[in-house]
């Protein structure tokens, strides 16, 4: 099959990365400050330069205004009903006891409530919610459920529900 080029192969639908608009976006930068400074620029571009078809063409930067509430960041954690709080390190883990526990990465940074509940058994929360256990000879936290997942209704409520549903339906085809 001859294709528009000429050369026998069929033409390719993706163009590279350095075909789209003024700069390579596409690509990776060498390092993590060129790969900012293409984020920046990209930023830029797409904030302050290219109109949206979503936005009446307008450019996000015309129509973003501020905040007029003031962000203070996160208040100070304290945990009073845990025996310690323990600051996760950048590997995502506490020490206890001369012992390296896994937490998460997720957390690094961040101040964690530890209470001993059985010999040598932790229970693990990070601000009102607890996370789960660990004891000291495993090392692993032991996850609870996942309390920022959705929420099943009761049964009795799904059935209030659908007998609400019911009738109103109902009631429109009388």
């Amino acid at each position: 099959m001859e294709s528009e080029f000429g050369n026998g192969r069929a033409p390719s639908f993706c163009r590279p990365a350095s075909g789209w608009g003024s700069h390579d976006r596409g690509l990776p930068g060498l390092n993590s400050l060129q790969q900012q400074d293409r984020f920046d620029r990209f930023l830029r571009e797409f904030n302050e330069e290219r109109p949206h078809e979503a936005l009446d063409m307008k450019r996000p930067a015309d129509l973003y205004t501020a905040s007029t509430r003031r962000y203070d960041g996160l208040p100070e954690l304290t945990y009073p009903f845990h025996d310690r709080d323990v600051v996760i390190t950048a590997c995502g883990r506490l020490c206890l006891h001369r012992k390296k526990i896994n937490i998460s990465t997720v957390l690094a940074g961040q101040k964690l409530g530890i209470k001993e509940v059985d010999e040598g058994i932790w229970l693990v929360s990070f601000m009102h919610y607890d996370l789960g256990y660990f004891d000291l000879e495993q090392k692993t936290l032991q996850p609870l459920d996942n309390p920022f997942g959705p929420k099943p209704l009761p049964m009795s409520l799904v059935r209030h529900r659908r007998s609400d549903q019911d009738a109103l339906f109902s009631a429109f085809l009388a």
